[in-house]
Parts: structure tokens; C-alpha cells; sequence
């Protein structure tokens, strides 16, 4: 599943851990969730909360914050 974040300018905790719980239900059926795009605010978010580093969470950076 694809989630696409590049629009995405401000989110708070109950966002990622909409967002975790969506990867834990997808992992268990052997499918991830794929965060495209996020903004460098919300991507320091996720890295804040640690919701990159779930098992079935990818990454899809935009060019300049590959």
C-alpha cells in the first residue's frame, strides 16, 4: 500500500500511529506500506517516533532527501 505524502505539510503522533498500526495489519498479511514523498518536517516526524524503522515500513524519498 502506497501512501502518498509529498502534500503533506503538518501531522501530529496520532497520525503515525495510524500509520504503524496500518503497517503491523499489512506485514501480517506479507504486504508493506510505502510512505512516498514526505515533506522534510513530517519526514523528521517519522524519524522522531522511529515509524521508518518498523518492519513493512519503506522510504520513498523524494530526490533531495534520498
Amino acid at each position: 500500500m502506497v501512501v502518498d505524502l509529498s502534500g503533506l505539510v503538518f501531522a501530529d503522533p496520532s497520525l503515525m500511529l495510524d500509520l504503524a498500526a496500518v503497517a503491523r495489519r499489512l506485514r501480517a498479511t506479507g504486504r508493506a506500506l510505502r510512505l512516498r514523498q514526505p515533506q522534510p518536517q513530517i519526514m523528521r516526524l517519522i524519524e522522531l517516533v522511529g515509524l521508518h524503522r518498523l518492519p513493512g515500513v519503506q522510504l520513498e524519498l523524494a530526490p533531495a532527501l534520498a
